[in-house]
């Protein structure tokens, strides 16, 4: 028996279909070995020496993998291709007694039956400088958040978390909402004149760019100066100075990366959880009928435009038989990938051309036309067919009119060739949604312009003058965060939605309207970081970090030195923190409820589970007590239920009646039961709905309200 060990069950019976019976396939859910939970588990005197454990919940896995390797005949080490699953094969090299520098490790960018096999024919060593620079980032990461976070919690309130890639993104969020609650607009107009031929037919749209040769695409000032422009424009001939007519070209954007994939599954509706989610579906393997476990895309965590010849010569043979020959431009689309970039991996693509959209939401079956994960799909396979099409074309129309000494433009533009668009213009769409919407400072690009030639006089109609002003940066999306995290050179492609995730289940920053804002706890948090931790909180800092972690990867610049660099300074400023007297804590909230022992107020403050009540007396009245929050009325014993803490913190339902009623729910009780059973329901609130559902798991009832009838309804 051969044994093939891989990361994530998912792809299991993906990979053992191609493998036979000659293999047994071997998923450890992850990553297998780790430093401790409880404890730094990072000498830094014995030159940053980790410590390494079984995780807890992997002592079983390692115990069943330790046998099935001792019966085996050969084992491959097929974990992910990338450094976190080098390091992951490294750990297991350790744990089963393998010879790292033995042919143990296979990797293959797509799980297709070609590439499987062709990477058990070609095992290699385990990469120890790939292996090496992921240690430097755990123990990095580690060092920072098992120091910062101690001193934090004991400034600002329990439970919180400081880390090395977080705490840069949270001031991105932070510093953007400081810009926008202290920009000042400035009022300025934007000057359109309706100008027409001979007939009001043909009329067409000019923008005031220029006065005495000077910009005025945006004419600052107030109504005074721009009622004086208007009535110079009405006093003076409109003569067409110049017209230039050309065939424009758009060329198709690059194929997917992690990054910009994320961007459009979350303009599609996705978060960026979800997206991570679904394309690790796709890679993996879906169920298909008839097929079976199919895997549908290559490795989507990239940062790389890169794609394999073999790839674009598909690409190119699929575009020239389904679109025809003029859809294929003469020689093949090459887009150049980032410096950053670790390029260690292609752009994230379909494996197999003959899976089309439409094919792959017929084999998922029921919903399949509907799913998020088909959409996901279409997004990759029509993406990268795109990225190998012909440029689409226009022909475009620039004129120049002159009015006195005031110069104004108006274009056009006419489709003369559809090119890539035809299979995917989500981009040109949103260029000009944003263009529309956003700005509106450009005459309509589509605009269909009449005959004109030069030195003709034209007709007005009337003057649009409209009033404007300037906008601050808008808020951060998840998608817009991520597409900053990637330019400023903030985590790799692996990091970005974890980050995001993080920081929300953190409350540091929060959903409104779509938009991420920090939260009031986000901002002090931010304010502490910044104050003792400046060089982790500057974003070029952080930056040029995984540059080092870059030159270990492909270097071999020694990880213990570049860690050795970063903790001098990080030692000095953790002192200075963990001495400063200077507190952080958000004042106690006070309430009408009276302390049951000594007759004072309490307050509400924060602990390790949450908000409690505590007297105001303390310390000479040390009487807590839990805070209410309803959770409805027991369907048990008709007793009110309230929000509780278990040992381990979490957040649970219990009646007041316990222990002679033992009833708990995860979830508040709705007033109503269930219409369809009688059954009591359950509700669960997200950022724009609540979902209430029948507590019985053979009812289906489920009911969902936006929260914006609700609100109405209470009004």
């Amino acid at each position: 028996m051969k044994l093939v060990i891989i990361e994530g069950v998912g792809k299991q019976d993906t990979i053992k279909k191609y493998l036979g019976s000659d293999y047994e396939v071997f998923a450890t859910k992850g990553h297998v070995r780790d430093l401790p939970e409880k404890e730094l588990g990072v000498n830094v005197i014995d030159n940053f020496k980790p410590k390494y454990d079984i995780m807890p919940d992997k002592k079983d896995v390692v115990r069943r993998l330790k046998e099935k390797s001792a019966r085996a005949q050969n084992i491959y080490l097929a974990t992910d291709p990338d450094r976190e699953g080098e390091a992951i094969s490294w750990h297991l090299s350790k744990i089963l007694d393998m010879d790292a520098d033995a042919p143990v490790r296979i990797t293959f960018n797509e799980i297709t039956k070609h590439a499987v096999n062709e990477a058990i024919a070609n095992p290699r060593a385990i990469d120890q400088k790939l292996v090496d620079a992921q240690q430097a980032r755990r123990v990095l990461d580690r060092l920072v958040g098992y120091k910062i976070s101690p001193i934090i919690c004991r400034k600002i309130q329990p439970n919180l978390s400081a880390g090395r890639v977080q705490s840069v993104a949270l001031k991105l969020v932070v510093d953007r909402e400081n810009e926008i609650v202290n920009f000042k607009p400035e009022e300025y107009y934007n000057i359109f004149a309706n100008l027409y031929t001979d007939s009001k037919d043909n009329l067409f749209k000019a923008k005031l760019s220029k006065i005495k040769g000077k910009d005025a695409g945006k004419l600052f000032g107030d109504a005074r100066i721009k009622d004086g422009v208007v009535e110079y424009l009405k006093k003076n001939d409109f003569v067409v100075k110049d017209i230039t007519k050309k065939l424009a070209k758009s060329h198709p954007s690059a194929p997917y990366t992690t990054s910009s994939m994320q961007q459009d599954g979350i303009k599609n509706g996705m978060t960026s959880k979800e997206v991570s989610s679904l394309a690790q579906q796709l890679y993996e393997g879906v169920e298909l009928k008839g097929e079976g476990k199919t895997a549908l895309v290559t490795y989507i965590r990239t940062d790389s435009v890169r794609i394999a010849p073999e790839a674009i010569a598909m690409a190119r043979n699929y575009i020239g038989k389904t679109y025809g020959e003029k859809y294929l431009p003469s020689k093949p689309n090459y887009y150049k990938t980032k410096d950053s970039a670790q390029d260690a991996h292609e752009a994230i693509r379909p494996i197999n051309l003959d899976m089309t959209p439409a094919k792959f939401k017929e084999l998922l079956g029921e919903n399949g036309s509907k799913s998020k994960l088909a959409r996901l799909y279409e997004l990759i396979y029509n993406k990268f067919l795109a990225c190998q099409m012909a440029d689409a074309e226009y022909d475009s129309v620039n004129v120049t009119i002159e009015n006195g000494k005031c110069e104004l433009k108006a274009s056009g533009r006419t489709e003369v060739f559809d090119g890539f668009t035809k299979l995917y213009h989500d981009a040109v769409k949103s260029k000009k949604k944003k263009a529309t919407e956003e700005d509106e400072d450009e005459t309509d690009l589509n605009a269909k312009l009449p005959k004109l030639e030069k030195g003709q006089q034209l007709n007005l109609e009337d003057i649009d003058a409209k009033q404007k002003f300037t906008k601050p940066a808008s808020r951060y999306t998840e998608g817009t965060l991520i597409k900053e995290m990637e330019d400023k050179g903030i985590g790799r492609p692996a990091t970005y939605a974890p980050t995001i995730q993080t920081l929300l289940s953190r409350k540091y920053i929060e959903p409104k309207e779509k938009a991420l804002v920090p939260t009031e706890l986000g901002y002090k948090v931010c304010e502490f970081m910044e104050r003792y931790f400046t060089s982790i909180m500057n974003v070029k800092f952080t930056a040029d970090m995984e540059t080092k972690l870059d030159d270990i990867a492909n270097k071999g610049t020694s990880w213990q030195n570049t860690i050795a660099s970063f903790y001098k300074d990080f030692e000095s400023q953790l002192k200075v923190a963990d001495r400063d007297n200077a507190s952080f804590k958000a004042p106690a909230k006070e309430t009408d409820i009276v302390c049951s022992k000594c007759g004072h107020k309490m307050v509400i403050r924060t602990g390790k589970f949450g908000e409690f009540l505590a007297c105001s007396n303390y310390p000479k009245c040390k009487n807590i007590e839990q805070l209410e929050v309803d959770g409805g009325i027991c369907p048990k014993c008709g007793k009110k239920i309230i929000q509780k803490h278990s040992k381990k913190g979490s957040v649970f339902y219990g009646c007041t009646g316990y222990p002679e009623c033992d009833f708990v729910s995860w979830d508040p009780i709705c007033a109503e039961h269930c219409p369809d059973c009688g059954s009591y329901m359950t509700m669960k609130e997200t950022d724009e709905k609540i979902i209430k559902k029948c507590s019985n798991s053979k009812c289906k009832y489920r009911q969902s309200i936006s929260k914006e009838i609700k609100e109405e309804d209470e009004g």
